[in-house]
């Protein structure tokens, strides 16, 4: 997802005179991405949280807005729940402390002066990183002054733009903000059931947080130190500067069918249970293969792959996996091949379209690809162009006393078709080829 922010800051807020004047409403920023649905980020610091979006069943994954960073409404800080004030409760404030590693002492214009960083451009930093208004609470710690502080630093440096610390600010707040909530949500939930009778759940979690926050810190610094390595070596890669941003991948939609359905059957217990089944396992076969996960959508994923050998061989493995599991519904996979651009570790484009498309007309528990996929699999050898070329390729090769080519993959083409907004395609069936 690209966010301008270039000239953002003329809407933005302006440093307020003084302390009594910061408690106007600022304007909320909103902005226009990808199908994404990032969950809302809880934060006590400026200024926004996203609002949650609706998607319906069969509409194009790949078109539907992102949820605007904050919303319309002006807020001000004795409206807002989480509003650092005396009266808060005193274990959320020690788990704050024991987490942040620092006692609450700036409001935000103080945070943002001792900062030596405009009030304007704090307040940027802090709705990029999804922080609820709190007005002028005093809520924030030397941390946050020295997050600005390294933030505005980038930027005088020259080492970044203005407009791209913030979308800095904004990728690692979306991305920290889902990990910190799946990891309350799943896995210290579990961890605080009280281990005896008598015991409350905040009596444990104390604790528990203590021990397990530098090594859950250490491991995140570690995974993202990998993936950088990876993300790096494959843009160092790229043929040449304008393929570093417009690439070409295999960009492929696998989705559940019947999934609204579904909805309507099963226990919210039961839903939860096999939207994380769905999704663990297409994450797993996904990153085993040799491709990257791009994003999940409860009864959906998007995932990407350099090689198209790669893609088709993630795409038959889900198809395959999930008929095998009786507690799954059916899957379809469409995939694209062409330029994308990639931004905050989203894809965009009109092959990313395509594959939506692709996924939305497929019959359940099938692959359907688009003609430069095929094409792909056949330059590579990976499939033949047809079966009667395959067979003259056999025997060719058989009286000439050679090794005929083998191939892991068959392509089937189907009828030629209309898709809205792309005019008309050929999709061809992908599935393994059995014969030699």
């Amino acid at each position: 997802m690209t966010v301008d922010d270039t000239n953002s800051g003329a809407d933005d807020p302006q440093p307020p005179p003084d302390a009594a004047a910061a408690d106007q409403p600022t304007p909320q920023e909103s902005q226009d991405g990808s199908a994404d649905r990032p969950r809302d980020p809880a934060g006590d610091v400026p200024d926004a949280s996203p609002d949650a979006s609706e998607r319906a069943e069969g509409a194009d994954r790949s078109e539907r807005p992102e949820p605007p960073a904050g919303g319309d409404q002006h807020t001000t800080h004795h409206l807002v729940e989480h509003t650092a004030e005396p009266t808060d409760n005193p274990l959320a404030i020690r788990l704050e402390h024991l987490i942040l590693g620092a006692e609450r002492q700036y409001t935000p214009f103080q945070a943002a002066r001792t900062a030596g960083v405009s009030m304007d451009l704090a307040s940027r930093f802090w709705r990029a990183m999804g922080f609820a208004d709190i007005g002028q609470a005093k809520a924030l710690t030397e941390a946050d002054v020295l997050a600005l502080r390294r933030l505005a630093g980038l930027v005088e440096a020259g080492l970044l733009s203005e407009p791209m610390a913030v979308q800095v600010a904004r990728s690692t707040g979306q991305t920290t903000a889902r990990l910190a909530e799946w990891q309350i949500d799943s896995f210290l939930e579990g961890l605080t059931e009280p281990p005896e009778p008598g015991m409350t759940r905040t009596e444990v979690t104390y604790p528990l947080v203590e021990l397990l926050l530098p090594e859950l810190e250490e491991f995140l610094v570690y995974v993202w130190r990998r993936q950088l390595a990876a993300a790096t070596g494959r843009v160092v890669q790229a043929g040449d500067d304008e393929e570093m941003v417009d690439r070409r991948l295999c960009v492929g939609f696998a989705d559940l069918v019947g999934f609204t359905r579904l909805t309507r059957r099963l226990e919210e217990e039961e839903l939860g249970e096999l939207v994380e089944a769905f999704e663990t396992t297409s994450a797993d076969l996904v990153a085993a293969h040799g491709g990257r996960l791009i994003k999940t959508l409860g009864d959906e994923v998007l995932f990407a792959a350099d090689d198209a050998g790669i893609a088709a061989e993630i795409a038959l493995r889900l198809i395959e996996t999930m008929a095998h599991d009786e507690t799954m519904p059916a899957l379809r996979v469409g995939i694209a091949f062409g330029t994308v651009t990639t931004r905050m570790g989203d894809v965009f484009g009109t092959t990313v379209n395509l594959a939506s498309r692709l996924t939305s007309i497929a019959p359940r528990d099938t692959v359907l690809v688009d003609g430069a996929f095929a094409e792909e699999l056949i330059r590579t050898g990976e499939a033949p162009a047809s079966e009667a070329l395959a067979a003259e390729a056999k025997a060719g090769a058989e009286k000439e006393g050679a090794a005929p080519p083998s191939y892991r993959f068959a392509l089937q083409p189907m009828w030629q078709r209309p898709v809205r907004g792309l005019g008309v395609v050929e999709p061809w069936l992908l599935s393994r080829r059995t014969t030699g």
